[in-house]
């Protein structure tokens, strides 16, 4: 596995970045555009609003080739918080080199040094098998739980 690229916490200069991985995940897994300007500025307040979760960026050579947002979730029933790791991108190129396992690695210490995460979660499309076996590699398992939505705000059409 190759381990040549670095994990951080992601800063504001890395939004437009992001912002890019976000539109791109976007078009290849719903066949959905994105607007650009709402992406970045929907990133940006993230990366200025830690209540509302935080980035982490994977790079290799000071280029960012990969993402995920960790988000949090009380849990009264735990007394803790559940992580909830979305928006995970890797660049096409840079794909199968070990790259979200070492972002997966890095939230999880996270998480232990945290004291009061009991939890880590995410979602994924059905159909994803890589995915899937990429997280049930890492420990993870899958929950008794089907998630229902209600869209009130319509990102934008098919491309």
């Amino acid at each position: 596995m190759d381990r040549s690229f670095v994990i951080r916490l992601a800063q504001e200069s890395d939004a437009p970045t992001i912002s890019k991985f976000m539109q791109s995940i976007s078009l290849e897994t719903e066949d959905v555009c994105l607007d650009s300007a709402t992406v970045l500025k929907g990133v940006k307040t993230a990366l200025n609003s830690s209540h509302y979760g935080f980035y982490v960026v994977a790079e290799d050579l000071d280029n960012i080739v990969g993402c995920l947002m960790v988000t949090t979730e009380w849990s009264d029933w735990r007394n803790g918080l559940q992580w909830w790791i979305q928006s995970v991108y890797v660049d096409a190129e840079h794909r199968r080199r070990g790259i979200y396992s070492a972002m997966y690695d890095f939230i999880r210490n996270l998480a232990l040094q945290n004291g009061n995460v009991v939890g880590l979660r995410l979602y994924v499309e059905r159909d994803n098998e890589r995915a899937k076996a990429t997280y049930k590699k890492l420990g993870m398992e899958q929950t008794n739980y089907l998630v229902y939505e209600e869209p009130l705000i319509v990102a934008t059409g098919k491309s």
